[in-house]
């Protein structure tokens, strides 16, 4: 995988300053040892009072075919195009309503917790993990059925490094770049809105 460290303005964990979305992946199979690590880390995020209500769907090419191409035919047209060697896509969702009734109103929140969790742990074992909204989410919930309580938010395709000579200009353009985030003062405030953290 093309190392592409985040340029921080402070030293942050390698594992986090490492992390990154490549499109360029290979059609390697994951192990099913790799995706049962993946998910289990997602399985420990921190959520609300201990709910969990995150849960993953996983489309596995080399495991249920079947399956895959349907998941994988709900994707937008310009991600099936870097996703068609992809071995597995995750389908990330969430349960809206706590074991009362009532509504979960952290519960997209705490999926992204888990959801980065899993990110985290692929790329401790050197595989990709790019996340994605680029998806018919209707189609999603139709295809595969999901209860009414349970909203479909993501999906992440994971795998093998792959070769960025393999996408097309404009991608591999992208893939090669610096990477880049807005200044720090821009997102968090320090005491009062607007007031830039230093």
């Amino acid at each position: 995988m093309t190392e592409k460290l985040a340029p921080t303005e402070v030293a942050i964990d390698p594992l986090l300053a490492g992390r990154w979305s490549p499109r360029a992946i290979s059609n390697k199979a994951v192990s099913r040892e790799q995706l049962h690590s993946v998910l289990e880390a997602a399985r420990w995020a921190p959520s609300s009072y201990n709910m969990q209500p995150w849960r993953f769907l996983v489309f596995d090419r080399s495991h249920d075919k079947a399956a895959f191409d349907k998941a994988f035919a709900t994707l937008v047209p310009f991600n099936q195009g870097w996703n068609a060697n992809v071995p597995v896509l995750v389908c990330v969702l969430a349960k809206t309503l706590t074991p009362k009734g009532e509504v979960n109103r952290t519960a997209p929140y705490d999926a992204g917790a888990g959801a980065l969790s899993l990110t985290l742990q692929a790329h401790s074992l050197g595989l990709v993990a790019h996340q994605m909204s680029g998806f018919d989410t209707t189609a999603f919930r139709e295809t595969f059925s999901p209860p009414d309580d349970v909203e479909v938010i993501a999906m992440i395709a994971v795998g093998h490094p792959g070769d960025p000579a393999t996408l097309d200009d404009a991608l591999r353009e992208r893939e090669l770049a610096p990477r880049a985030r807005v200044a720090l003062g821009e997102i968090a405030f320090d005491g009062a809105w607007g007031k830039a953290f230093k």
